[in-house]
């Protein structure tokens, strides 16, 4: 057995001391594998592995020889490490741990690896992260991109199904392929921002990323660490804002992964009833541990750090906020006062948000959270989560239900268009249209839509139309943009060749003009999470189906009127209450000729009449097109 040359060592007593308390949020600066150049060139390897008798680096510059090369325990803080010569950039390696309990003997990843193997090989990669970033501008600024009051509408892609390379056996892009293709699409549509679903390195494909394996490891399968930091680069450089999915609620059992670390149950609960999520078969992380929050706080800051991430949207926080979260009873077990609250994921999540807003506070945090809990995106201070941002699960739900009706019963379920806003500012809400809900016989947005071929196109411009019209930032999964017919699939491209027929070059240009109104109305934008930016004019017309409410800016000048019509039938001299007179100009009609609308319309736009309606003194008689949604702005008040 070869000995490890003696060199200093880089942890410090303080590191383990923070670690051991839970709170060092910079790991990655100290453990993993760390190139060292000068008289003696190598790796410094450090790993977390309290209940190892023995561990051992293996890799290709070893011969993957099991017990060569020793690591040593730093003065029984469980922590292993040493100086292996001759480890470049590019070596493979894995840990060999042997386990003080049952025999165990394994063969690990890295948990903090920076970079991995293609799947489906399975070792850790040397790998430094030298980059010359090119985006100070955009550092700079960024936060007056992705506030609250910032018009946020954000493209979410699986990298993977983007696009494809057909000539080269349908594979995927690169991310230096996406760079010179990704950031000028985006800027073109008018999106603000690319969230990519998880890029952390996964060994199962048909996961989308979300059984992560490598916490601070990007998927190789798309190329180096610096080519997803050139892509990043490249979308700041845009003008484009990058959100990171982030999966700190389960990882999967993979033999090489986390769960059975070292013999033991090391990050993960032991009690299947706390440890294994029982909809995906994964281990829960033991958030009670403080060595596991120091792993995962220290992950949440390595892709804002090292990758310059706009924001992390953490996935499934409601599988981490209860304990009986898809279990039977007798099948979960209560917190220490009864109830089905997990305390410990709670003060996680808590302490989360305070790490990443305390380090970067021009950055955004954003929930996937589908319950009624309160607070998500409030602040810790008051006992809330600290979230900037919750998504609005149940406005997606209603909605895209509500337009799956025949028109003709509509007037019935008129209700699921008017309930969001009985909670629309009791948190600041993203109206996201994301992966899941075109993914495992779900169809595609456009194929969800009521009627037939135009129907479903007016529908679904219906669909756009009204969510950007209402409060919130906004979200939609790639392929919606242009209104793929084909549920999406992980394994093939987009059909981008859909965007040579008018109903979907129409749509494009559709989601282009309202990203664009969007971003220039301060109406639509700066009180997206204030009631002062919303009011309604008519929100009771359930036998037409017709909503019509006031969006307002910071400047009381600043006023939009939304109507939409969400039946087939016309609706000709509807009249609408507003709040001045003069010429109300048509600024977007999905009903447009250029959008594969009917063309019916304003003609322009509508001067309002001194006739009272809707308890305002000046009124508009409008047409309303087929399932359409038109926004209309005073050029002068009266």
């Amino acid at each position: 057995m070869k000995k490890p040359e003696t060199i200093a060592q880089p942890l410090t007593d303080q590191d383990i001391y923070l670690f051991n308390e839970g709170n060092h949020v910079r790991l990655y600066e100290k453990f993993g594998a760390h190139p060292v150049s000068g008289p003696v060139e190598g790796t410094r390897f450090a790993v977390w592995a309290p209940n190892a008798k023995e561990v051992y680096v293996m890799g290709d510059f070893n011969g993957w020889d099991k017990t060569r090369d020793a690591l040593r325990e730093r003065s029984r803080s469980g922590i292993w490490e040493g100086f292996i010569p001759g480890v470049k950039q590019g070596g493979n390696y894995k840990y060999h741990v042997v386990s003080r309990y049952a025999g165990f003997h394994g063969e690990k990843a890295d948990p903090l690896a920076f970079a991995s193997e293609v799947p489906p090989k399975t070792a850790s990669v040397v790998w430094p992260l030298n980059y010359s970033w090119n985006d100070t501008q955009w550092m700079e600024n960024r936060k007056c991109a992705s506030g609250l009051n910032s018009p946020v509408s954000i493209y979410e892609i699986h990298p993977g199904s983007w696009r494809r390379v057909p000539e080269e056996g349908n594979r995927p892009l690169t991310y230096r392929e996406m760079a010179a293709q990704l950031p000028e699409y985006v800027k073109k549509m008018g999106f603000t921002h690319v969230e990519l679903m998880p890029v952390t390195e996964h060994p199962f494909y048909g996961s989308w990323g979300y059984q992560t394996t490598g916490y601070f490891s990007p998927t190789s399968r798309y190329g180096t660490p610096q080519d997803l930091m050139y892509l990043i680069d490249q979308l700041h450089q845009s003008g484009i804002g990058v959100i990171l999915d982030w999966v700190p609620a389960h990882f999967p059992a993979d033999a090489h992964g986390l769960e059975y670390f070292d013999g033991t149950h090391l990050y993960e609960h032991a009690d299947p009833k706390q440890g294994v999520h029982p909809d995906w078969n994964s281990s829960i992380f033991n958030f009670g541990r403080n060595e596991v929050r120091s792993f995962l706080l220290s992950s949440a800051l390595f892709w804002l750090d090292k990758y310059h991430a706009d924001g992390l949207r953490v996935d499934a926080v409601a599988s981490m906020l209860y304990l009986d979260y898809s279990r039977k009873p007798g099948q979960w077990i209560p917190n220490r006062h009864g109830g089905n609250e997990n305390l410990e994921a709670i003060a996680f999540l808590r302490q989360f948000n305070r790490v990443v807003y305390e380090n970067y506070p021009d950055v955004q945090t954003f929930a996937e959270e589908s319950t009624a809990w309160p607070g998500v995106s409030r602040p810790t201070y008051v006992g809330g989560l600290g979230f900037g941002m919750k998504w609005d699960m149940g406005w997606m739900h209603d909605i895209l239900q509500y337009l799956s009706k025949d028109p003709v019963y509509r007037k019935y379920h008129h209700n699921a268009l008017t309930f969001r806003m009985l909670y629309a500012f009791g948190e600041n809400f993203v109206l996201p249209l994301s992966h899941d809900e075109v993914a495992h016989g779900k169809k595609s947005l456009l194929d969800k839509m009521a009627g037939d071929s135009w129907q479903k196109f007016a529908n679904l411009r219906l669909l756009y139309g009204s969510m950007f019209a209402q409060p919130g930032q906004k979200l939609l999964f790639m392929g919606g943009e242009f209104a793929q017919w084909a549920e999406w699939d992980h394994e093939r491209s987009l059909d981008w060749h859909l965007t040579e027929h008018a109903p979907h070059s129409g749509m494009q240009r559709w989601i282009q003009d309202l990203n664009l109104l969007y971003r220039s109305e301060p109406a639509l934008h700066e009180l997206n999470c204030n009631p002062a930016g919303f009011e309604w004019v008519d929100a009771n017309d359930s036998q037409q189906s017709v909503l019509a409410f006031l969006r307002k800016g910071g400047n009381e000048a600043e006023t939009i009127l939304v109507a939409c019509n969400f039946t087939s039938v016309p609706r000709f001299n509807y009249r609408i209450g507003v709040p001045s007179g003069g010429f109300w100009k048509e600024l977007l009609n999905s009903d447009a000729a250029a959008y594969w609308g009917s063309g019916l319309g304003n003609l322009g736009g509508v001067n309002a009449e001194p006739f009272s309606s809707h308890g305002r003194p000046y009124s508009l008689r409008v047409t309303l097109p087929p399932l359409s949604t038109v926004f209309f702005k005073p050029e002068n008040h009266i």
